[in-house]
């Protein structure tokens, strides 16, 4: 729906009260199969250079594509017919934020409307080409390309824009503003574009979302130069790269921003890989697994743990989980089981270690489950339960309160999907309250390997990390390790007590 200060407005509405014109030629006749192509321009006036071109567009291209035409206009000018031989609609743009807004009620319209593409028509120089908009459609349709782009001749702020957004999302992209750009349809529904800029540098926004969501953009040389009016200013250049350090900082997990948030849908557990490569939460826990265990792996994310305890390290592993082990997994046991509902009703004497590897934070009453998961292994004194949870007090954390930001994100201690968040003092706490003795607890650093592509700077960060944590462990540690034997019940020390009474030659002693 298009957008008036913020305030969707029904095209119905627009359409009743004389601001939206549809005219219908026989072009568009129902059961054409050739592909369905939205023209879009701005214009001022009927002739403004944009219509024109969509006018004189040749022949071929008719021949080949279902067009159809939006015009925006300002003011009085969308009443006015641009007499195109094929079906047109003209909006008032007056009602619509700024370029991006235009934009993007561009790409609401030609989504909902089951056009195969969108072609925004530049008007920047005099001298395009007859064929320079089929040329622009030919890599849409004949090869893998998502997007399509004319861009202007580059400029010096034009070029310093593109650097600086090459630099901070380590990849080369696209034209960053202006001239003409085509998109398929099918690509726009995968990206969040109605959260994008309502100003130019949406244009910018757009070729990062592109990129995350693993989808082509191609440049194609300009015909001309364009005019130095129609040039990047500063602010765009600075619009530019505060985008490409937001999605940077979305990528390792530092801010979560939705509109950079279109990697593609995933599985649950697909996030949980396995970090055996570097110090990480995965290399402590192992150790403190001895080799032949007997191992409960609660919330087992995949199962790719389980299988390298199985198969590197000779333990039988029963995995639980919500969701089922990822493709080419195995574990000696497995059991679907949303541990939210508690823990699962299995024989806890025929384990050695339960392990609760970065699970502990996503459940809704975590104090309820561990009161149920120590009641149920009580009687297990030599249990030995092995418990990872980030620390909400790591140093970015922090950071980010200083600066007044708490952004959750797909990844990291603030994961969208944790319900509760932990310190060392909380977690300890939580495991003591719930009748659990705290046999060792540690500091994780954090995973800088997978933060930069440069291994010698990621290794070289964790070495740092990892000689801080015991100066300053709640600010340093990224994650916390913790672990715990359930304490004795009343039941198993007098049950302890008969037994030893009962043992021939324990005679209780005369008066």
């Amino acid at each position: 729906m298009p957008r008036s200060g913020g305030v969707l407005v029904p095209t119905r509405t627009l359409r009743e009260s004389g601001q939206l014109q549809m005219v219908t030629s026989s072009d568009g006749q129902a059961g054409n199969t050739r592909p369905r192509v939205l023209l879009v321009a701005n214009t001022n006036s009927r002739d403004n250079f944009p219509i024109r071109r969509i006018r004189d567009l040749p022949g071929s291209l008719l021949e080949r594509f279902e067009l159809a035409a939006l015009l925006m206009a300002d003011g009085e000018a969308f009443r006015a017919d641009p007499d195109l031989s094929f079906p047109f609609s003209v909006l008032n743009a007056s009602l619509v934020d700024g370029y991006g807004g235009r934009q993007k009620l561009a790409f609401e319209y030609a989504v909902e409307r089951g056009f195969d593409a969108v072609v925004l028509v530049g008007g920047d120089a005099a001298n395009h080409a007859s064929g320079a908009l089929e040329a622009l459609l030919e890599p849409l349709f004949a090869g893998d390309a998502a997007a399509v782009f004319r861009a202007p001749a580059p400029g010096l702020l034009e070029r310093l824009a593109r650097r600086m957004v090459d630099r901070v999302l380590r990849r080369p992209v696209c034209s960053l503003h202006d001239g003409d750009r085509a998109y398929r349809t099918d690509a726009l529904r995968r990206i969040p574009f109605a959260l994008d800029a309502d100003d130019r540098h949406i244009d910018t926004e757009i070729l990062i979302q592109l990129d995350i969501a693993g989808l082509q953009a191609v440049e194609i040389p300009p015909d001309a130069p364009a005019p130095a009016a129609r040039r990047p200013s500063w602010g765009h250049v600075m619009d530019a790269g505060r985008a490409a350090v937001r999605a940077r900082l979305h990528a390792m997990n530092l801010f979560y921003e939705r509109r950079f948030d279109c990697e593609g849908a995933e599985r649950d557990n697909a996030q949980y890989r396995l970090k055996m490569d570097f110090d990480s939460s995965h290399v402590r826990a192992l150790a403190r697994i001895p080799a032949g265990s007997r191992v409960l792996d609660l919330g087992c994310a995949g199962g790719d743990f389980a299988q390298l305890l199985e198969r590197e390290h000779g333990c039988t592993v029963t995995a639980v989980d919500r969701e089922p082990l990822a493709a080419g997994n195995s574990a000696s046991g497995f059991h679907l089981w949303d541990l939210d509902q508690g823990p699962p009703d299995l024989d806890y004497s025929q384990f050695d270690v339960v392990l609760m590897l970065d699970v502990i934070e996503h459940l809704r009453a975590p104090e309820i489950f561990m009161q149920e998961l120590c009641a149920r292994t009580a009687a297990l004194p030599g249990l030995k339960l092995v418990f990872t949870t980030g620390n909400v007090a790591f140093a970015t954390t922090r950071i980010g309160l200083m600066l007044g930001q708490f952004n959750y994100g797909k990844r990291g201690i603030l994961d969208l999907t944790h319900t509760r968040l932990f310190t060392f003092s909380t977690f300890r706490r939580l495991a003591r309250q719930a009748g659990f003795r705290v046999l060792h607890r540690e500091g994780v650093p954090a995973p800088f390997p997978l933060a930069t592509s440069n291994r010698l700077v990621g290794h070289g960060l964790l070495a740092m990390n990892r000689s801080l944590i015991p100066l300053v462990p709640n600010l340093a540690a990224y994650q916390i390790l913790l672990v715990l034997s359930p304490n004795p019940s009343l039941g198993f020390l007098l049950e302890q007590a008969e037994a030893t009474d009962e043992e021939p030659g324990q005679d209780m002693p005369s008066r």
